[in-house]
């Protein structure tokens, strides 16, 4: 048995259609019963006004005081009272005496009958309106005294029957049921275009429906361990996730305290802030912050006009390690590849002189390359027995060799095994050093008695490592620019140049340590000086 579909429930927009439709039909239809009540009470106090004003007329009139002192004034009043009926638009005039019989009325037959409403405050000589039902039906009427020298000598009543004024506001009821049709229909087709743009905005969804996607989308949005980074138009924080505050280093207020930001104002470094604020989408561009290696990507949001950018972060800190000492490695087993030949030669050449009956001689050519071999490691490691700096120091000597440029160790190196505190990670030093070589053998190579010094001393306060080339130097127009993530006076490679003094800097920062470049002032010796100074007692944890 198939069950019944339920219904699915109106889209959020249809629901404010609905509520809007109905809220303007109120507003229009209490307004129009309002303004109809309003009207009647103004055309009965109008109406009122009217017949005060004709009554008072007629009171004041020198005529019709002459016409009572007469021994017939209906005769002389009743044509006077009808033509002011038909001058001031009313229904009725009554001129009657002091006792409440009528003088004139619009139907003859009442003439000389008793008035039909209150007198008595206009016998005292008091102007009165009220409503009240005659021989021509309901009326609004006002009646005032007709005096003479101080007495009342008469009374007049005209009035505007209730008919009359219930035809003067049809009228306006008509009008104003036109004027409300008009705003309903105004109001209920402005209500279908906002509510239609709204229905585009929201994709027919209704409430509970985007209930469920927000709470999924803030789900996503904080389980997704990528930086995710959103601007608007004018570049401000818009949105960013549990990630991106971590990779970004800008968590610490929450929210609250990013979201309208511009992220200029963010502190994030100038490369990374210009790559932020491009127009243009960037792709996987490396980036660095003052712990992390960021990957970043941007893409522009725009429908017909730039609505903004969502970046995405990924953090490579440790895949950029590992590559760099996948390097290492590699230049360790180009080395080796290229010194076990050169002991094949040199093998080939003891073996040659032993069959050619020269043994001593073949001796003595073993001997001389042992002891070369051992003195390159027992110089180094007797200037820096620290295992990992040693053994990094030999492979770059191998490197550099490879490459025609000496490596050599200054004499005025001492680093000595166990000196270094733990909170000076092996990976950073490493990082630190090994990169300066890299960027000295770089720069050393190719020219005449290409040569690297290295210096490696620590005392009570510090650590200092100092690393000179015989390269071109270091121009001064550059010197602020060589440690910028990009920056390089090389031709950029398949990987790219211009990260491994970055990476030195930002290892160096961690430390809270400094790191300068300046041109050697050896005479003769021309080429670059890069110094770094770790602190041992502020140093701070974290490698990498």
């Amino acid at each position: 048995m198939r069950l019944p579909t339920l219904p699915r429930p109106l889209s959020l927009a249809g629901q404010l259609f609905a509520m809007q439709a109905v809220l303007v039909a109120v507003v229009v239809a209490g307004y129009a019963l309002f303004t109809y009540v309003s009207d009647q009470r103004q055309a009965e106090d109008a109406a009122a006004r009217q017949a005060t004003a004709v009554a008072r007329s007629i009171a004041d009139s020198p005529s019709v005081r002459t016409a009572i002192r007469t021994t017939d004034p209906s005769t002389r009043l009743e044509p006077y009272a009808l033509q002011v009926m038909r001058d001031a638009d009313v229904d009725f005039v009554t001129i009657m005496n002091p006792s409440g019989i009528r003088w004139t009325h619009p139907d003859r037959r009442q003439i000389g009958r008793r008035f039909l409403g209150t007198i008595g405050p206009a016998r005292h000589g008091r102007t009165f309106t009220e409503t009240y039902t005659g021989t021509l039906g309901a009326s609004v009427r006002a009646v005032t005294p007709i005096t003479d020298h101080g007495r009342v000598i008469g009374l007049v009543s005209a009035g505007i029957t209730v008919q009359t004024i219930s035809a003067r506001v049809q009228d306006q009821l008509t009008a104003l049921l036109g004027v409300a049709g008009g705003v309903l229909l105004l109001g209920a087709v402005g209500t279908y275009v906002i509510n239609a743009r709204l229905r585009r905005h929201t994709h027919g969804m209704n409430a509970t429906e985007l209930s469920h996607m927000h709470d999924y989308h803030q789900a996503a949005l904080h389980a997704v361990r990528e930086g995710l980074l959103m601007l608007d138009a004018q570049y401000r924080v818009a949105l960013i996730n549990d990630g991106g505050r971590e990779l970004l280093g800008v968590g610490g207020g929450g929210d609250r305290d990013l979201i309208g930001r511009s992220v200029a104002g963010l502190g994030l470094p100038a490369p990374l802030t210009g790559a932020l604020l491009s127009s243009e989408p960037r792709v996987d561009e490396v980036h660095l912050t003052a712990s992390r290696v960021l990957v970043v990507n941007t893409s522009p949001v725009s429908g017909g006009e730039r609505r903004g950018t969502v970046v995405t972060l990924r953090d490579v800190t440790e895949l950029q390690s590992l590559m760099g000492e996948l390097d290492s490695e590699r230049g360790f087993t180009q080395a080796l590849r290229s010194q076990a030949h050169e002991a094949a030669n040199r093998l080939h050449t003891v073996v040659s002189l032993i069959e050619l009956g020269r043994a001593e001689e073949a001796v003595e050519f073993a001997t001389a390359e042992l002891e070369l071999a051992q003195a390159l490691t027992d110089q180094v490691v007797a200037a820096v027995s620290e295992p990992v700096l040693a053994a990094l120091l030999l492979g770059k000597t191998a490197q550099a060799n490879e490459r025609g440029v000496e490596l050599v160790v200054s004499p005025d190196s001492r680093l000595d095994d166990g000196l270094l505190p733990p909170e000076l990670s092996a990976r950073d030093l490493v990082t630190i050093l090994g990169n300066l070589i890299d960027n000295a053998v770089d720069a050393a190579q190719g020219t005449a008695g290409a040569r690297v010094t290295v210096t490696a001393y620590a005392s009570a306060a510090e650590v200092v490592l100092r690393v000179s080339d015989t390269g071109p130097g270091v121009d001064p127009a550059h010197a602020g620019l060589v440690f910028q993530r990009g920056f390089s006076t090389k031709p950029a490679g398949p990987g790219g140049r211009g990260l491994g003094l970055a990476l030195v800097r930002q290892a160096v920062n961690r430390h809270e340590g400094s790191l300068t470049a300046v041109e050697s002032d050896e005479e003769g010796e021309g080429g670059a000086v890069f110094e770094v100074r770790l602190p041992l007692r502020t140093a701070l944890g974290g490698g990498g």
